[in-house]
């Protein structure tokens, strides 16, 4: 066979030559609540509460209904239309390919879930030395062609420290690890940077990656100081998100993963303002 042959390509078939299988009509009538793609590992780009850029890997569902007449929905335009919006993730561009979904795919309602880790650099509180720390987040949008519901979800671990167990103790006091979890609905941009600053605001102390002894001390300390059961833990939140604004709905929980027993303890509340 010659290397240098300079044969044209084989001719891309006419779309209109290919036959379009998944609109075809489907006898059962039967309509399907979400059908799409799951699970789609893809890097987005999410801005920063100080004007910059993070660059996630994030893992995401987006799925659309299907009337019963139809005998399925066109998969590749996910994609398409998600590979147009990656570039500057905001809460917006979530909204409008949602309800670009929609629209593209002949549907009454769509859904999509982005899911990703999020780091933010974090200083020991006496020594400053810095360190990324990382957090879950989930943006969720349940849209129509005209109108949406968006959820923004942080989950930020942290320390707890038993006021039981200080308050009959003779010395010292068990703490625990707690993964904290705040959902919330704005008629506002809530940045990710406050939502955490909010849920580690409701511990007894924040968590961090880089700690000398002297921060040590700091957060030990700091702990003992704040008691709190799982209990005042969601309530203090809860209190926090009351006061601001922007926020027109929140589902708040903690688990906290105990030291001394065998279970872990949980709270959580859910409030429409």
């Amino acid at each position: 066979m010659n290397s240098n042959c300079q044969c044209p390509p084989e001719p891309m078939p006419h779309l209109a030559s290919i036959p379009d299988v998944q609109g075809r009509d489907d006898d059962r009538r039967i309509a399907i609540d979400q059908v799409g793609v799951k699970d789609v590992r893809y890097p987005i780009v999410v801005p920063t509460i100080d004007g910059g850029h993070e660059t996630v890997d994030a893992t995401i569902d987006m799925y659309v209904s299907l009337p019963a007449e139809r005998k399925g929905t066109h998969m590749s335009r996910f994609l398409e239309m998600l590979n147009d919006t990656r570039s500057g993730m905001t809460p917006d561009r979530i909204i409008e390919l949602g309800q670009a979904l929609c629209k593209e795919l002949d549907a009454s309602s769509s859904k999509i879930s982005v899911r990703f880790t999020y780091f933010i650099e974090k200083k020991a509180p006496a020594s400053g030395r810095p360190g990324l720390m990382n957090y879950i987040v989930d943006m969720t949008c349940d849209s129509t062609a005209s109108d949406h519901m968006f959820t923004l979800q942080v989950s930020a671990p942290a320390t707890s420290l038993c006021p039981c167990s200080k308050e009959i103790s003779a010395y010292g006091a068990h703490n625990q690890r707690c993964l904290i979890t705040a959902a919330i609905r704005t008629n506002e941009m809530v940045w990710i940077e406050e939502l955490v600053e909010h849920i580690e605001s409701a511990a007894s102390a924040p968590v961090y990656s880089v700690l000398k002894r002297v921060d040590e001390k700091v957060v030990t300390e700091q702990a003992y100081e704040n008691p709190k059961f799982v209990e005042d833990i969601v309530r203090d939140l809860a209190m926090m998100l009351e006061g601001d604004q922007r926020i027109t709905w929140y589902h708040v929980q903690s688990e906290n993963y105990e030291s001394i027993h065998s279970h872990n303890a949980f709270a959580e509340i859910k409030r429409t303002k």
